[in-house]
This record gives structure tokens, sequence and C-alpha cells, in this order.
């Protein structure tokens, strides 16, 4: 496989995929940062695609504050998700808030510190388990999805 890849490569009809990356911000008194996204009006974590040219901690640290105005700090990876029909792979860290003051965005019409009930309640169960998941300390997880549901493993 390391020598295919070190190869180089002539042009594929291979579907093509996409990284982003999400943080999922944890305050001291439990409460878990999130957005009304600006294009559908869905509350999600705060992320986006990765730049060519940055880490996946550098990413969100740059998606994060470019979407609430907050600062984080980069704890660890809780999990790897797969949108299967756009080919989105998001990568998603646990973070913890360093500065800054909460505030919308071109990306973001509401900015909310929520309780995992909240949570629960605003998001769809493909973007809610990425919270649940980093909470529960045993990442990181692997999951894909249809854009609605979560695929079982296997």
């Amino acid at each position: 496989m390391l020598l295919y890849m070190s190869q180089p490569q002539e042009a594929t009809t291979s579907p093509l995929h996409s990284v982003s990356v999400a943080g999922v911000v944890v305050r001291e008194d439990g409460r878990l940062l999130a957005i009304r996204r600006a294009d559908n009006g869905t509350w999600e974590l705060p992320g986006g695609i990765l730049e060519l040219d940055e880490t996946p901690e550098g990413g969100v640290v740059r998606e994060v504050l470019e979407e609430t105005g907050i600062h984080v700090e980069v704890d660890e990876l809780t999990g790897v998700y797969k949108n299967l029909p756009r080919g989105i792979v998001a990568l998603v860290f646990r973070c913890k808030p360093s500065g800054g003051t909460e505030r919308t965005s071109s990306e973001s019409t509401a900015v909310s510190w929520l309780t995992p009930d909240e949570v629960t309640e605003r998001m769809s169960e493909v973007f809610a388990v990425r919270l649940m998941d980093a909470l529960d300390g045993n990442g990181p997880h692997v999951r894909s999805h249809d854009g609605k549901r979560l695929i079982p493993a296997g």
C-alpha cells in the first residue's frame, strides 16, 4: 500500500472526499458550544472544511474562532465521522475555551452554550452523537451516516 501511495497517480474516476473539522467545546460547568448555521438554520458544532496548509488541530481552532468568537485549546480527537452520500470525513476534537466572547458570524445566526439535554433536543442525531461521543471518554469513535441517520458498523 505504501508503495502504491508513493507513486505518481494518473487521473482517476475515484470519488473525492473532503475533510472537515469540528470542535466540541466544553465549558467548566459542562455546557457545550453550539451554533445555528446561517445557511440552513440547523444547530451544529462549530467547524468547517480543513484548509490544505493547516493541521487538523489548527483548523479546529480557526473554525471555532471564526464562527463563534471563542478561542479554544484542543484536547483530543474524539471521533471520525463520514457522511457517505456527500463524501465528507469529519474529525471531531474535544476542546476547552480559553478566551474570547460569543458572537455570531456570516456562518452562524446564533451561538449558545447548551446542556447535553438541549443538544439532543436541538440537533439532529448525526450531529448530537458527535457531542455525546466526545463526553463519554471512550473515543475516538468511528461512525458513518447517510446525512440523516447513523449507519450501524459492519
